[in-house]
């Protein structure tokens, strides 16, 4: 029986690993990434305390969307008006909207040039003295910043969390191994550096494994790195996931 692993955080997996068994589709979890918060410091408390000076603030991750929201609620009871909130997806706008936030985010594809792409951005990027906020974990996301200082507008980044191998990467995936994985979600390029490294020795084995990926950045940086069997999906979140692996494993 052809098996997928799951490679999120664990409670990420766990619901996603329901909705596929649902469907007769076996997985096995090993989260590649171990995101730790990032303590603050004073310039990014400044960062914070300044937010109702940017024009809109960016947001990347389901991650950076819930550390962000702490940091919002401990120095703006109310959040300033007028701002253009975005995500890259609707996982990460959902704590953003519960929250009252006025989030939009791309309908199709969840990737940067995705949310590049939406309409308002054409009135945003002819505005004098743009600035723009992006939280983040540490790196990443340069296409969103360099688009927007390339039309003259000032970013500066929100870095919320660190992104770490998962504990025991090489015996997990030796396990995962032994228990016929043959195919894996692969949703970031640092989840890619990470899986490659653990694999060693084992790697042009694991590169021949199906390879579902969120947009074609990383579907490049996967087959650049030997994977094989390379396939896109329409996004990161439950949804995209669970329509991608149902087609391929059903068809």
């Amino acid at each position: 029986m052809r098996r997928v692993l799951l490679t999120r955080s664990n409670a990420d997996n766990a619901r996603l690993a329901a909705q596929l068994q649902a469907r007769g589709i076996a997985s096995h979890s090993l989260p590649l990434l171990d995101l730790q918060p990032l303590t603050e410091t004073p310039q990014q408390r400044s960062l914070m305390l300044d937010l109702d000076r940017y024009h809109a603030v960016m947001v990347v991750s389901p991650t950076a969307a819930r550390l962000g929201l702490l940091r919002l609620d401990r120095y703006w009871p109310q959040p300033p008006i007028g701002q253009h909130w975005f995500a890259v997806g609707a996982g990460t706008a959902a704590p953003l909207a519960d929250y009252g936030l006025p989030v939009v985010y791309p309908q199709q594809g969840q990737d940067s040039e995705s949310l590049l792409a939406l309409p308002i951005w054409a009135e945003l990027l002819q505005q004098d003295g743009l600035r723009v906020m992006i939280w983040r974990g540490e790196g990443g996301r340069e296409h969103l910043a360099n688009q927007v200082r390339a039309a003259g507008g000032q970013v500066d980044y929100l870095e919320l969390y660190r992104r770490q191998p998962g504990p025991d990467l090489t015996s997990g995936l030796m396990a995962a191994e032994a228990a016929g994985v043959s195919d894996i979600l692969l949703l970031s390029s640092q989840a890619l550096q990470f899986w490659q490294q653990a694999a060693a020795e084992r790697w042009p084995h694991q590169a021949g494994w199906r390879c579902w990926v969120p947009g074609e950045r990383v579907a490049a940086l996967a087959r650049a790195a030997g994977c094989k069997d390379v396939r896109v999906c329409a996004g990161a979140d439950d949804a995209a996931l669970l329509a991608a692996i149902s087609t391929d494993y059903m068809s």
